[in-house]
């Protein structure tokens, strides 16, 4: 999608693929992770008092050069940096009764 306006840009899945390469690292569930649909400049993370993460990629550089910015801005904040770990899905935490989703069949 382009506009008149080169600095408003919208991400892309690619984009939030960066992102996530990033959070997943720091064990960081991707349902906490919230990142503005629209760039601008200079780019930020923020991590909300719930813990939600909250991200704008800038829109004069792309993901892959925010993300060492997004890394030592987790950091900062106590988030330990350990690539490869596995995150589990919350569904996953919770065991829930199979017998709910019976409708499904």
């Amino acid at each position: 999608m382009s506009t008149d306006n080169d600095e408003y840009t919208l991400i892309t899945m690619e984009d939030m693929a960066v992102v996530f390469s990033v959070t997943d690292d720091f064990a960081i569930h991707r349902e906490s992770v919230s990142v503005d649909l629209a760039r601008e400049d200079p780019g930020e993370v923020t991590v909300t008092d719930r813990g939600a993460v909250e991200i704008t990629l800038p829109a004069s550089r792309s993901p892959s050069d925010f993300a060492p910015t997004i890394r030592s801005e987790l950091e900062a904040r106590g988030y330990t940096y350990n690539p490869g770990q596995v995150v589990a899905n919350e569904s996953d935490a919770d065991p829930v009764d199979d017998e709910d989703d019976d409708w499904l069949s």
